[in-house]
């Protein structure tokens, strides 16, 4: 039996983990605000990828990855993203293979200070726009790579465009319609300009899930960079590690969490882990049954009473 099965993934448990460890309506103007409104910033060595019919997310997509030294073969992502039945992609294909190239997908504020801060980071932004109307929608993925705030435009990668030029207001009608949603491209352990704790984590979490583990490994070291001695980071870390091999890492970031919160199961569950694949079965399993003697969650102490079975001498 895989002994995998028994650590506890931070995918499953992160809204846990968060509590137990830690159209014609106006822009707002939290929304259009600048903090400084003569900003001009435009990453004009962005590549560009033209878009065939139907196909601007693949082509946006390949876009954003390109900017962040991945090896793009566009045919390979249209074949992940684009669903021609719905001539288009969603959000969570473009997410998802992000994710399998090896970054890490972040979904921004709602808001221009936030793209702007992601461009003078260096990083372009996918946008989703809906350049019809309320009724009859066209849904369109294009790439921020600039903004004038003296000439009031947005430059884009968009369609067959290479720099298309859209007045501010405009572009912001547009992307109001698709609630603001954007995406930036994170190389593992970069931080998005203005981060969120909780999407960062869920989106380090993502990696985990599809066993990018090298690269959740550098995004955890980042988020602990950021907040020091933070739970669920190092948790993930721990289990990151574990994954890769590194159980004596892997039992330092455990034993590093126990320290801030000595009644954690899940991280006694998955030290023991790492302990017993250095061999340390008898403190693995006295760790375990000290958990298991003052749990009172049900399926904690599943989760307890199996790898107990698993690493006790058969």
């Amino acid at each position: 039996m895989k002994r995998d099965r028994f650590f506890v993934q931070v995918g499953r448990l992160l809204p846990a983990l968060l509590l137990w460890l830690t159209g014609c309506a106006n822009i707002p103007d939290e929304v259009r605000h600048l903090a400084d409104p003569d900003t001009v910033v435009e990453l004009a060595d962005t590549p560009f990828y033209a878009q065939e019919r139907y196909q601007c997310g693949p082509a946006a997509l390949a876009t954003v990855l390109a900017a962040s030294d991945v090896a793009v073969d566009l045919e390979d992502l249209v074949s992940k993203v684009y669903i021609p039945g719905r001539r288009g992609s969603f959000q969570v294909e473009l997410m998802a293979a992000t994710r399998t190239s090896g970054r890490l997908p972040y979904v921004l504020d709602k808001s221009l200070s936030a793209l702007v801060s992601e461009l003078h980071a260096g990083r372009p932004v996918i946008v989703l726009q809906n350049l019809g109307v309320a009724a009859i929608p066209r849904w369109h993925y294009a790439v921020v790579v600039g903004l004038d705030g003296t000439s009031d435009t947005v430059a884009l990668r968009s369609g067959t465009d290479k720099r298309r030029l859209t007045p501010t207001t405009l572009f912001l009608r547009t992307w109001e319609r698709s609630n603001y949603w954007a995406m930036s491209v994170l190389r593992p352990g970069e931080l998005p300009a203005n981060v969120s704790r909780e999407r960062y984590f869920g989106a380090v979490a993502g990696l985990e899930q599809v066993g990018m583990h090298s690269q959740a490994e550098a995004s955890w070291n980042a988020a602990l960079l950021k907040w020091p001695d933070d739970p669920v980071a190092l948790f993930g870390l721990g289990n990151s590690q574990l994954h890769l091999g590194k159980p004596g890492d892997a039992e330092k970031a455990y034993r590093q969490l126990l320290a801030i919160r000595p009644d954690s199961s899940i991280a006694s569950n998955n030290l023991a882990m790492a302990l017993d694949r250095q061999g340390q079965h008898e403190q693995a399993l006295a760790l375990l049954h000290d958990a298991l003697q003052r749990e009172s969650d049900p399926e904690l102490i599943a989760i307890l009473r199996d790898t107990l079975t698993e690493i006790q001498p058969k």
